[in-house]
């Protein structure tokens, strides 16, 4: 890959997450403090820099307790960070929730709780429903996470296995006002998938729940089950007075993302052309279909009927998925810039770039990676066969070997992948 397109790639990366930063989006949309207390409470891989966007920016005491990934941790004075494990919940998560709970319960009418939720706070909010425990939560979220299942899906029943997802935490604040403050990383923006909705109402039940353990054949634990099929103590539900006065705020989402690197490759000279900011589906067909439109513009490009034309640049965002088979370490970004690589098969003239916006790609120390024409054939030199590759689900040491990872560590925001495919000249 040449410098200029490296450069530009990564430029239009770095543009989608700062424009997404607390630090940037969170302070204009503060609400006026109240009579009473301010309590903070939240978890997320944002958490820990949005208590800090408050902590600058808010007229008055505060105090209150954020979890966050392992890493993602920021410097605080008033507002406790804690730090726990994602994507696999841990005891230190579990114990942040229940000191969440307990922070937030015997407020009064006066007092104000500013929920800080992001991309992550679903795992990170570890607080097993009664009859339940932490390994039985664990076991059902690996088995989610490696069935291709999308991420409301897995948040739906997640919030069904869970004290504090799923409205229950606003719940436990009423009738404290709740204003909760959110990064969005989820497809559509639906603040009843972020972060498993803590403090909003929810409309999925435990059938629901239980309707996606048998679509994708998850053999969960005993007490799992059976705490499903008794559907007690429903989540709370839209006009749950308890929730009533909730006000929800998205604060960043991937749209915002986008627009920002299209203005990086407009000022470059390069036209972007935005695909999508909700896109779904598992990373190797999302890839392919990416392909097919970036070869139908180096073909077509400036003809009639052309989406685009050259130099041009397709930017798209959302959640892929990966149904794991095989034993390499991947990624979803990885997995798709891989099944890219495949699927354009060294086409000249075309680059690109795959990252989350959060700085991690999955489990792994990257955030994505990036991919050249000849890619391929530099793999090929070194013996690595991209097909293999991406049977094994190893998108991650298909690209180490190359020397073409992007590691950024982690950001504190997350607004999910961020994809741009370069399509420099016709061919």
């Amino acid at each position: 890959m040449s410098a200029p397109d490296r450069e530009l790639l990564t430029a239009l990366y770095h543009a989608a997450v700062d424009a997404v930063s607390p630090a940037r989006c969170l302070p204009p949309r503060l609400p006026a403090p109240p009579r009473g207390r301010t309590v903070v409470v939240g978890a997320g891989k944002a958490a820990a820099a949005m208590a800090q966007a408050v902590e600058a920016h808010w007229r008055g005491p505060l105090s209150g307790l954020v979890v966050t990934r392992y890493g993602h941790g920021a410097p605080t004075r008033s507002i406790e960070v804690v730090e726990a494990a994602h994507p696999v919940p841990d005891a230190a998560g579990r114990k942040a929730a229940a000191r969440i709970l307990e922070t937030v319960r015997g407020l009064g009418r006066e007092d104000l709780v500013l929920c800080l939720v992001s991309g992550g706070g679903s795992a990170l909010l570890a607080a097993p429903a009664d009859g339940l425990t932490l390994e039985d939560k664990q076991a059902v979220n690996k088995a989610l996470l490696r069935s291709g299942a999308n991420i409301a899906e897995m948040n739906c029943v997640r919030k069904h296995l869970s004290a504090i997802k799923g409205g229950r935490l606003a719940a436990a604040c009423a009738p404290a006002r709740v204003v909760t403050l959110a990064i969005s990383d989820v497809p559509g923006d639906d603040p009843s998938v972020i972060a498993s909705g803590p403090t909003v109402p929810d409309p999925t039940t435990f059938a629901d729940a239980l309707a996606v353990l048998a679509k994708y054949g998850i053999a969960a634990p005993r007490p799992v089950i059976e705490h499903l099929r008794a559907a007690r103590e429903e989540s709370p539900k839209p006009g749950d007075p308890r929730l009533a006065g909730g006000e929800v705020v998205i604060l960043a989402t991937a749209q915002d993302a986008l627009r920002a690197a299209a203005e990086v490759a407009r000022a470059a000279g390069v036209a972007p052309l935005i695909l999508g900011d909700s896109i779904e589906g598992e990373a190797r067909d999302v890839a392919a279909v990416h392909a097919g439109i970036a070869r139908q513009v180096a073909r077509y490009g400036g003809q009639p009927g052309s989406p685009a034309a050259p130099p041009c640049v397709l930017i798209s965002g959302g959640e892929t998925t990966v149904t794991v088979r095989g034993d390499g370490r991947g990624g979803r970004n990885a997995e798709f810039l891989l099944a890219l690589a495949v699927a354009l098969d060294g086409h000249p003239g075309i680059a690109a770039i795959a990252a989350d916006t959060d700085g991690i790609d999955g489990s792994e120390d990257n955030a994505g990676a990036l991919l050249a024409a000849d890619s391929l054939a530099r793999a090929a030199a070194l013996g690595i066969a991209a097909k293999a590759r991406l049977a094994a689900n190893d998108g991650y040491g298909f690209f180490a070997a190359l020397g073409d990872l992007v590691t950024t560590g982690p950001t504190r925001t997350n607004v999910n992948d961020f994809r741009a495919i370069l399509v420099r000249t016709r061919g």
